[in-house]
């Protein structure tokens, strides 16, 4: 899994990839709290991400009470389908999802 890792990461920064790719899934309330865990990276370090990200139009939030929902906006889920489609012609298909699976 670790040569996989770095065949990606020559393309992409993993951790925010995997940040994105979590976004995918539309079934879970995704939290900042949560995306860390699932990218395997800090609080801080995710929170800037989604900052960046809600400035450049991927992603959206929605504050429910303390709580702020992250949600993929239509130019952020084309992007994910994108990265998605990369992790599939490097590693094989199928691998981006369980990646992402395998994080939870």
């Amino acid at each position: 899994m670790a040569e996989m890792h770095s065949q990606v990461s020559i393309i992409f920064k993993d951790k925010q990839a995997k940040i994105i790719l979590s976004l995918k899934n539309p079934g879970q309330s995704w939290y900042i709290s949560s995306l860390a865990k699932a990218s395997n990276t800090t609080y801080v370090h995710t929170c800037n991400f989604i900052a960046l990200c809600e400035n450049i139009g991927i992603t959206t939030s929605e504050k429910h009470g303390k709580i702020k929902v992250i949600k993929l906006t239509e130019k952020g889920s084309q992007i994910a389908e994108m990265i998605a489609g990369i992790y599939n012609a490097i590693n094989g298909q199928g691998k981006a999802q369980q990646q992402v699976q395998e994080q939870k």
